[in-house]
């Protein structure tokens, strides 16, 4: 009984604090949840400082302490500049207690041992300061945060106070309800003389997930905008003349409708346009067919911008430049001839109408120069199917006539240093000198060695320096 008054005690101690004044939208949240307390902080060990206090955070199923059911209630109140202050009540039961004991049986592999010091009830009473980053991410969905604060804990048949410090994730599913995450540190001031192995007083984390509400906010005209932030709060509106009415439903608020009983458009002050051409039934040369504003209301029938008067080719949109007639584009990249350096091979405007290159033949690029074999310590090709990888090389290369590649020498670190950045700048050279005889243009090719300085494995074992005697190939542009 007594513990279920101290769990009462801290839950009107919140209910308390929300009985307060509300001058904000939504200012007051509740909050309930299942909470997590972890001992693990607090049993030492480890290799230095943040070793011994704060590894194995997540060994939920070892060292968490979960009451299956709802555990936590808070209640918080916006203060303003991101800044948030609550309170929160806590129960739990602690049948897991984390030691460090490297002598004891059962201990894991850091020293660490759990034991069950007796099912303790645990209780929390916490006030904390909550800055939220949501409006400096521009997030009405994400909200994260962080808090510090301090509390009370009862922790079986002793007490103690705590300094705490966390962090915390809201998802926000609507304006007013919420899913939120959040760990605190607590660090205890109190007696740790232990008895069978439980201190008194341990440091701990508390992790907490539950449901968050905001309510608070006045809305009297009841158009679902706040008073706060209602221009016209005794009157319902629209959100986005700030709760002002719109009397002919055209989206143009009435203060600024020239016709505010006729419907309108927004470009013509709320006045009528009887084609729908977006010029005013005045100012329109052909009122009742719909035109264009350049050609003073009148219509350009395929869009180009020229009057079909003016326009050689009125049925196919083109520059006027050219007479209202498009330019001819031969291989129909969307790229006219005189812009497209590679007129007869489709691609994208970025790349000046020639073809980029796709992962896809990089890879195949990069797969065929792998398997290039060189004779030991030599720049000449060492096995029978080198002269049909390079023709696979050089016919995809000649697909992107307006790309550059680098073909690049790589060795193992067998020889020394000078000797194997001449190989490899030689047999970089070697494969570029390949290609140009099958046609590629040496303005597309360049070649590098790197020698033994770029190993992609270790140089301690043969299939590591098989590895590493190779040839890439990259793209430049």
């Amino acid at each position: 009984m007594k513990h279920l008054n101290k769990l009462f005690v801290a839950v009107l101690m919140a209910m308390g604090v929300s009985s307060q004044a509300q001058d904000s939208n939504n200012p007051w949240a509740i909050a309930f949840g299942v909470n997590a307390v972890d001992t693990r902080t607090s049993a030492g060990g480890g290799n230095n400082w943040l070793d011994r206090h704060f590894s194995q955070p997540f060994d939920v199923k070892q060292n968490w302490n979960i009451l299956p059911s709802v555990s936590y209630l808070s209640v918080s109140r916006y203060v303003g500049s991101g800044f948030t202050v609550g309170l929160q009540g806590s129960v739990n039961k602690i049948d897991k207690f984390v030691t460090f004991n490297p002598t004891a049986p059962g201990h894991d592999g850091r020293g660490m041992i759990v034991t069950n010091p007796g099912d303790l009830m645990y209780y929390g009473i916490d006030a904390n300061v909550k800055y939220s980053f949501a409006s400096l991410i521009k997030s009405k969905v994400i909200d994260p945060s962080l808090h510090v604060g301090g509390g009370y804990t009862f922790f079986g048949d002793n007490s103690f106070g705590t300094v705490n410090g966390g962090a915390g994730l809201t998802f926000w599913v609507s304006e007013n309800v919420g899913l939120a995450l959040a760990s605190t540190y607590k660090k205890s001031f109190g007696d740790r003389n232990e008895a069978a192995g439980a201190p008194h007083a341990p440091s701990h984390f508390q992790h907490t997930a539950g449901i968050v509400f905001r309510f608070g906010g006045k809305d009297t005209d009841g158009d679902g905008i706040y008073d706060k932030e209602d221009a016209c709060p005794e009157v319902a509106g629209l959100k986005q003349f700030n709760g002002c009415p719109d009397t002919d439903g055209d989206g143009i608020i009435d203060s600024e409708d020239s016709c505010p009983e006729v419907a309108g458009l927004a470009s013509l002050k709320g006045c009528p346009d009887a084609d729908g051409d977006g010029i005013t039934d005045a100012e329109d040369a052909c009122p009742n067919v719909a035109g264009l504003a350049s050609l003073k209301g009148c219509p350009d029938a395929d869009k180009d911008g020229v009057a079909d008067k003016d326009d050689k080719c009125p049925n196919v949109a083109g520059p006027k430049e050219n007479a209202g007639c498009p330019w001819p584009d031969t291989d129909n990249d969307g790229v006219a001839d005189k812009d497209d350096k590679c007129p007869e091979v489709a691609g994208p405007a970025s790349n000046n109408g020639c073809p980029e290159v796709p992962q896809e033949a990089m890879d195949e690029l990069k797969s065929q120069a792998r398997f290039i074999y060189f004779n030991t310590g030599k720049s000449t090709f060492k096995t029978a199917d080198v002269p049909k990888r390079l023709d696979a090389m050089a016919a995809l290369l000649k697909n992107y006539p307006n790309s550059e590649f680098l073909i690049e020498g790589h060795t193992d670190s067998d020889g020394s240093d000078a000797f194997n950045q001449k190989l490899s700048e030689s047999r970089a050279a070697a494969v570029k000198k390949a290609l140009l005889d099958r046609g590629i243009s040496s303005s597309k090719l360049k070649s590098v060695g790197y020698g033994e300085s770029m190993p992609i494995e270790t140089n301690k074992t043969a299939a590591g320096k098989a590895l590493n005697r190779r040839t890439e190939v990259k793209l430049i542009k």
